[in-house]
């Protein structure tokens, strides 16, 4: 009896408030597109980073004829030094593997990245040697470089990291942004839950006053309002599932398709197991927020 009433009358707001309640719904399913725009968005630089990271290699370039005096004061690197750091990287615990490029390598390796009126200009000699280090953990190469900078024979140990950080330094602005507009957005979807439940009590205050003065609980006057938000809420949060599904579906996934194109991208596998549940847990969550703080300071029951 109770549960048909509170429906009863949780519809019954629904249907008088028909123009604020489709209103709930556009703008929570606006700020919910954003939100997990944003939590996908901060998944796939999550991807990016773990993948690019462990494809990058630590090189650890070798003392050559042309290295200036400052970097190798004892010049040019010996068979018995490298033969040493060889041995020493193979034999550290942070080291997965240990590859060797010559001098005749890394002049291979020019001429296929570079234009031939480039490479004409260049020669074998003038190339440095260097170990190619594949690390256990890419995180760790600070303290790779630090162990490894300051060894004889050793001239330079660039991070090669640093050409990827402009690039997720990018991809983390965009997630903040859309991130910052989403929290913006859930406000005013709170407000206008908020005042959606106020006018629907207002409108109704002569029936929640008989029905307390009858004994009816305050638990059972409000759930009806409670509802009207969360239902509103919970139609704008698979609107806006469904939405990202498709950009996902639609966009995201034509680009994974194309061919010779490797890195993982977020999928809709990703938005119907994750984002999407968390997308609706928090616009019920903030619905229910919203409908009894407009409650406890507007229906005086």
């Amino acid at each position: 009896m109770r549960l048909g009433f509170v429906l009863g009358e949780m519809f019954a707001g629904l249907r008088r408030n028909f123009t604020m309640t489709i209103a709930v719904v556009l703008v929570t399913m606006v700020s919910l597109f954003f939100f997990g725009t944003g939590l996908l968005v901060q998944k796939q630089v999550g991807i990016l980073k773990g993948e690019w990271y462990d494809r990058v290699q630590v090189s650890i370039f070798l003392c050559g004829s042309e290295s200036p005096e400052s970097a190798c004061p004892g010049g040019e690197i010996t068979d018995a030094q490298r033969d040493a750091l060889r041995a020493q990287l193979e034999a550290d615990p942070r080291v997965e593997r240990v590859y060797y490029e010559s001098k005749q390598q890394a002049f291979e390796n020019f001429k296929e990245t570079n234009d031939s009126s480039i490479t004409d200009k260049v020669t074998a000699d003038q190339l440095p040697e260097s170990f190619r280090v594949r690390l256990q953990d890419p995180e760790g190469y600070q303290a790779v470089s630090d162990d490894y900078g300051t060894v004889a024979g050793v001239e330079d140990v660039p991070d090669l990291r640093a050409i990827l950080q402009p690039l997720f330094t990018v991809l983390d602005v965009a997630t903040n942004i859309a991130l910052g507009l989403a929290a913006l957005m859930l406000v005013c979807s709170m407000m206008l839950v908020s005042t959606t439940i106020r006018l629907t009590a207002f409108s109704r205050r002569r029936e929640t006053t008989i029905m307390r003065l009858v004994g009816a609980s305050r638990a059972l006057i409000q759930l009806p309002f409670v509802l009207e938000g969360v239902v509103a809420s919970f139609v704008g949060g698979l609107l806006a599932s469904a939405a990202l599904w498709a950009m996902v579906n639609f966009g995201v996934s034509r680009l994974q398709n194309r061919p010779g194109f490797t890195t993982r991208l977020i999928d809709t596998h990703d938005v119907l197991t994750q984002t999407g549940p968390v997308m609706l847990a928090v616009g019920v969550v903030f619905a229910v927020i919203a409908s009894l703080f407009s409650l406890r300071r507007w229906l005086k029951v």
